[in-house]
C-alpha cells in the first residue's frame, strides 16, 4: 500500500463538475489499495474575489483579519470536496490547516511553516478515511490563523508529505507538467518527464509560475519526490527528485519573466561603503533585489544597475533617491530570459551560443547574471518573446532526451 499526498489547485475544483472528476480520480486511487491525503485550494478565483471584497470594504486591512478572510476560501472548498467524497461512498474528513497541525510563524499574509503535527491526519488515515486538508493555511505559534501566501497549497502538500513519509507528493494543476519553455509562446515546447530539484528551483526563481518556489525548496530540503501533473487529463506529468533525468540535456529549459523592472543610479562616487549603504537601505525597505551590475569606475564615478519586482519599483526608486548618491532612473519595459540546465556545469560554450544567438537576431543584452546551472539576461520587453523562441530553437529543446 502506497501513500500519496495529492494537491488540487483552484482550477481543479472550480465547480461541482470539476470536483466530481477529482473525486472519481481519488476513488480510483483508493480502489487500487493506496491511501490518499488531499490538499485543496480555494475554488476557482475565490481568493481574488475575497481580496476584492476586502478592498471595497475598507482601506484598513489588518493582517490578522486578512488571513481570517482569505483562508475562508479553502475551508469552503474542503467541506464541499469531503461531501462529494461521502456521496461517492468514500469516507472522508475535512480539516483546516490548524486542525491538520500546520504550525507557522507569526507573519500574517505570508507565513512560513515551522512544524507539522499531523496526529489527526494519521488517525483519519488509520480509520480508513481520506483526509481533505485546506491548503495555504495554518495556526501561528500565537494561536492565530495564518495564510501561507499565493501558491501556499503546494507548500502545505509537501510539508504533509514529508511529515507522513508519503511515497510521493502529486501536485495537480491546469497544465500537464513542466515544459522546456512557456507553451503559450513556443508551440513546440516539450513537456519534460524528469527534472532535478536544482533545475526546478532555478526555473521557479526565474519566472516559471508553477509549482510555488517555496514548495520546491521544502521538497528539496527534505527529499520529497514531486509529481507535477494535470487534473484535466490525468496523464503522467513531470517527476522531480534529487537526480532528475539520467540523460541530461546541456540546457533543460528557457524561462522568461516579465515582472521585473530595472533601476540605474548614475555618477555614483566610487568609494568604499556606497554600495553597502544602497543595498542595506533597500533591504530595510523590504525591496527584493535580483540582478546587480556595477560598471568600471571612470574618473572616480560609476553606475550601478539592479532589478526589482515591478510592484516594488516605486519604493526602490524612492529609497535610492533618498540616499542622494547619484541620478536615479528606472525602466519597467524589460524582460528576463534564463537558460537553465544541470548539464551546463560540464559543457563549455553555452554562454557563447546564447550570446551569438541573441546577437544574430538583433536582441541586445542589458544585464547578465549566472549560477552553476543558469545564465540570465535582461533584454527589451518587446523582444522577450523573440528571445525565448530563438533560444529554444538554438538549443533544440523541442527534441526529446532519451
Amino acid at each position: 500500500m502506497a501513500l500519496y499526498v495529492q494537491k488540487f489547485g483552484g482550477t481543479s475544483v472550480a465547480d461541482p463538475e470539476r470536483i466530481s472528476e477529482v473525486v472519481d480520480h481519488v476513488r480510483r486511487t483508493v480502489a487500487r489499495g493506496d491511501q490518499v491525503v488531499m490538499v485543496v485550494s480555494a475554488m476557482g478565483k475565490e481568493t481574488d474575489e475575497l481580496l476584492r471584497l476586502a478592498n471595497e470594504v475598507s482601506d484598513v486591512r489588518p493582517g490578522r483579519e486578512m488571513d481570517m478572510l482569505i483562508t475562508a476560501g479553502e475551508r469552503k472548498a474542503v467541506a464541499l470536496v469531503a461531501m462529494a467524497l461521502h456521496g461517492a461512498g468514500i469516507p472522508a474528513d475535512s480539516f483546516t490547516g490548524s486542525q491538520a497541525g500546520i504550525i507557522t510563524d507569526t507573519t500574517h499574509e505570508n507565513a512560513r511553516i515551522e512544524e507539522v503535527m499531523a496526529d489527526r491526519i494519521k488517525e483519519s488515515l488509520a480509520a480508513g478515511s481520506v483526509p481533505v486538508v485546506a491548503g495555504s493555511q495554518g495556526m501561528s505559534t500565537d494561536k492565530e490563523v495564518t495564510f501561507l501566501g499565493r501558491g501556499g497549497s503546494d507548500t502545505t502538500a509537501v510539508a504533509l508529505a514529508h511529515r507522513l513519509e508519503a511515497d510521493a507528493c502529486e501536485l495537480y494543476t491546469d497544465v500537464p507538467g513542466v515544459f522546456t519553455t512557456d507553451p503559450r509562446l513556443v508551440t513546440n515546447a516539450r513537456k519534460m518527464s524528469h527534472l532535478s530539484f536544482d533545475e526546478l528551483l532555478e526555473m521557479t526563481a526565474c519566472g516559471c509560475p508553477k509549482p510555488a518556489m517555496r514548495s520546491v525548496e521544502y521538497a528539496h530540503r527534505h527529499g520529497v519526490a514531486l509529481h507535477i501533473r494535470s487534473a484535466f487529463t490525468w496523464e503522467q506529468g513531470t517527476w522531480v527528485n534529487e537526480e532528475g533525468s539520467m540523460e541530461r540535456a546541456i540546457v533543460t529549459a528557457v524561462v522568461h519573466d516579465m515582472s521585473e523592472a530595472k533601476v540605474t543610479i548614475s555618477h555614483v562616487p566610487d568609494e568604499p561603503g556606497i554600495a553597502a549603504r544602497l543595498f542595506r537601505t533597500l533591504a530595510d525597505e523590504d525591496v527584493n533585489v535580483d540582478m546587480i551590475v556595477q560598471n568600471v569606475s571612470n574618473e572616480g564615478v560609476t553606475d550601478i544597475s539592479f532589478t526589482v519586482p515591478m510592484s516594488q519599483l516605486d519604493g526602490a526608486v524612492a529609497a535610492a533617491n533618498g540616499l542622494g548618491i547619484g541620478q536615479v532612473t528606472s525602466d519597467d519595459k524589460i524582460g528576463k530570459i534564463s537558460l537553465i540546465g544541470a548539464g551546463m556545469k560540464s559543457n563549455p560554450g553555452v554562454a557563447a551560443q546564447m550570446f551569438e544567438t541573441l546577437a544574430e537576431n538583433g536582441i541586445n543584452i542589458q544585464m547578465l547574471s549566472t549560477s552553476g546551472i543558469r545564465i540570465s539576461a535582461i533584454v527589451d520587453a518587446g523582444r522577450t518573446e523573440d528571445a525565448v523562441n530563438v533560444l529554444h530553437a538554438a538549443f533544440e529543446l523541442d527534441r526529446p532526451v532519451f
